[in-house]
């Protein structure tokens, strides 16, 4: 007969004991740690990470996903939703594969835990089913992802306390908006967008499940690299809406028929600067300018997950016509061609075109801010020169103010103890008002003006004017030496064009919150910085320029303009700065970049012309200005009083010949060495004056009396009228 083992009966018997003391301490300590987690306050939630948005002036409330030009955010993607803008058909798939007893339970479902718990043995490790939707909240917003024991234990305390704390509604609204869906996407709302470029109050049955059944693992079911996966799990989704009776077969075989690979948008990669709308007209290099300003402001975590809706100063069209004036004139493809920058700002003083680059995939550096671009400033030239005649005239100085006005001059030990030669802007009887001067750009004219009033004086009122770059107090500043950005020379104009008054460049008009409260606004305020009527003699000058003067290729059909022409030394650089009554533009033109052995490149032959801005800045100037003010009625400017010249001619001891224009080769007559404060003798980048007009492009015409003392045309020479070729400046 066959007989149990009495030692092995034995052994168990007397172990039973310890079993159930075991037994019991386990549950005790169970009982006791979510006892203790119990007695914890729930802590508050983090704020949830949300997509900052831009948008272009012409949305002035409400901007969002639907409207924006562009997306802020860094590894979270985020909008949220309320409850009831969500599908009942998401809420539905959500829960027949999530949680189906929600509604029913109190934080904890003991089924799902029994079956979680069964499926813990038999593997040997902690399983992730069996948690409902407020354990997963209260996992994703209060705990970590570690799998132990203990944090199971806090996160079931937890939910239990929250469903005490806050409705179903609330919870599943919070749930579904934390959820990580892949593609960078948090909630539904931005999922979404970044799935299938709508928003989630337009999801239809296939789209509900195939997000329901990517809540656990979405990466790992990413349509475009797994279609199978996809297409399993959201069947698996559907399979459960139809058995909780939500669909019917025959809506569950009409979602399945088509594959979800087909479905969904491309993925793409996002690192901080989402789709920028637009950017095929050069958006991407003022979103970037944007972004900074909001990281100086906000810092960089709200700006990438704060959810900021920033309204900002950008006109589409504008910037439209702005890319196109310049492509249309040059070929970015070209890398023989040299590249422009434009801004443009408008009567209040918004950017509302900014055109920093053509490719921002292929360089980031913004040409239109210099420096704080990422590159570098650029030299002005005789784009200058108006912040030297305003200073005169401050100095009282009349525009009929006249110097001699020889080819080539020469100044002793006036750079820095070296000579300073300047060439440009000769005339025919030997000297030329100020008026005249700045019209044909008059080099050796304004090299003795800036010797008379002292570079730092000059450079005074062009940095209040709105040149931030830092300038070197030399007189050759005058006709280019130092660096500004087309930002800089854009925002200057306007003082002009604003009769003396100067205020800051806005590109950002305001930011809010999500909900919509102002969280910062730009500063306004305006400074004085010359008398109006100063202001609007320059004004009266540079419309001589585009009138009858080296700027004439800037003229604008139908509008009255004012403007000026600058070129550096060897034609490194161009520009073409000037503006309305309303709207002030600058042109910058150059090689961003030196040759391959380090040294700058010159357009001294691009499409078989030296560039000067009198040339393909001038033109891109006028055709963009001629967009941007099409179906706007002129506006002309002040009229302005010319005072009559002192009684003495105002120049130098010892003038040149007025045959050495005519004859660059006549010996070159030196005068006696220049004293005057120290600010003319500071080192100068360069000891030959940049060459920005060249004198043969003059040719003198007739002579004319002197004009009456009020107008607003374009103004007459005091003495000789000089009319430049269309080949240059």
């Amino acid at each position: 007969m066959f007989r149990r083992n009495p030692n092995r009966r034995s052994l168990l018997w007397r172990m039973r004991r310890l079993f159930y003391l075991v037994g019991l301490l386990f549950i005790a300590g169970i009982a006791g740690a979510g006892w203790v987690v119990s007695q914890v306050p729930l802590p508050p939630a983090e704020p949830l990470v949300q997509t900052s948005y831009v948008c272009a002036a012409d949305v002035t409330e409400g901007c969002g996903p639907d409207n924006a030009i562009a997306q802020l955010s860094g590894t979270e993607n985020r909008i949220s939703v309320k409850l009831d803008d969500v599908p009942d058909v998401v809420i539905d798939a959500v829960l027949a594969q999530e949680d189906r007893n929600f509604f029913s339970h109190s934080g904890l479902d003991p089924v799902s835990i029994g079956r979680a718990l069964w499926t813990d043995i038999r593997h040997q490790r902690l399983a992730q089913g069996g948690s409902t939707i407020t354990q997963q909240y209260v996992k994703n917003v209060y705990l970590t992802d570690d799998r132990t024991l203990m944090r199971k234990v806090r996160e079931a305390a937890l939910a239990v306390k929250l469903e005490r704390e806050l409705g179903k509604e609330e919870i599943l609204e919070r749930y579904l908006n934390t959820i990580y869906f892949g593609r960078g996407a948090y909630g539904i709302e931005a999922a979404s967008r970044a799935y299938f470029g709508r928003p989630a109050s337009q999801i239809g049955i296939s789209e509900a499940a195939f997000f329901a059944g990517l809540i656990r693992a979405p990466e790992s079911a990413e349509p475009t690299r797994f279609p199978e996966e996809a297409d399993r799990r959201r069947n698996n989704a559907l399979v459960r809406m139809v058995a909780d009776g939500h669909i019917t077969q025959d809506q569950m075989d009409e979602a399945n028929a088509t594959p979800v690979a087909d479905l969904v948008l491309p993925r793409e990669v996002r690192e901080g600067l989402g789709n920028v709308t637009g950017s095929e007209y050069g958006t991407e290099y003022f979103v970037d300018d944007v972004r900074q300003l909001l990281i100086e402001e906000f810092g960089a975590a709200a700006v990438y997950g704060g959810g900021l809706r920033v309204y900002t100063s950008l006109d589409l069209d504008v910037q439209r016509a702005a890319y196109e004036s310049i492509t249309s004139t040059l070929d970015p493809a070209n890398p023989d061609e040299p590249a422009a920058a434009l801004v443009s700002l408008d009567q209040d003083n918004n950017v509302i075109a900014m055109v920093g680059g053509t490719d921002f995939a292929t360089s980031q550096v913004n040409l239109a801010l210099g420096r704080s671009g990422g590159g570098s400033g650029r030299g002005p030239g005789s784009a200058y020169k108006p912040f030297a005649l305003s200073r005169a005239l401050m100095d009282d100085m009349s525009l009929r103010s006249s110097y001699d006005a020889p080819q080539v001059k020469v100044f002793p030990e006036a750079n820095n103890g070296e000579d300073w030669k300047v060439t440009g802007g000769g005339s025919p009887t030997g000297e030329w008002s100020l008026l005249d001067a700045m019209r044909v750009s008059s080099n050796t004219v304004f090299a003795q003006l800036m010797l008379d009033l002292g570079p730092a004086r000059v450079n005074d009122i062009a940095e209040r004017s709105g040149v931030t770059a830092d300038l070197p107090d030399v007189p050759s500043v005058v006709l280019g030496a130092g660096e500004v950005s087309v930002m800089d020379m854009a925002s200057a104009y306007t003082t002009f064009r604003d009769h003396g008054e100067h205020g800051d460049p806005v590109i950002v008009l305001r930011v809010t919150d999500p909900e919509g409260r102002v969280l910062w606004e730009p500063d306004r305020r305006r400074e004085r910085v010359m008398p109006g009527e100063i202001a609007d003699m320059v004004t009266h000058s540079l419309e001589g320029v585009i009138g009858a003067g080296t700027g004439r290729r800037a003229a604008v059909p139908g509008q009255i303009v004012a403007g000026k022409t600058g070129t550096t030394t060897d034609n490194r650089d161009a520009w073409f700065v000037g503006y309305s009554c309303e709207i002030s533009t600058a042109v910058w033109m150059g090689f961003p970049t030196a040759d391959a052995e380090g040294n700058p490149r010159l357009m001294s032959n691009v499409r078989g012309i030296a560039v000067s801005g009198g040339t393909f800045p001038a033109e891109i100037w006028s055709a963009f200005m001629t967009r941007a003010l099409e179906g706007r009625e002129p506006c002309p400017f002040p009229d302005v009083e010319i005072e009559p010249a002192p009684t003495t001619t105002v120049e130098l001891e010892c003038p040149v010949d007025s045959t050495d224009t005519t004859d660059p080769g006549t010996p070159i007559e030196l005068c006696p060495p220049i004293t005057s404060d120290s600010s003319t003798t500071t080192s100068s980048t360069s000891t030959t004056a940049p060459d920005d007009e060249d004198p043969e492009t003059f040719s003198p015409t007739t002579t004319t009396t002197a004009p009456p003392t009020t107008t607003t045309a374009p103004p007459p020479s005091t003495t000789t009228t000089v009319v430049p070729r269309e080949d240059g400046e």
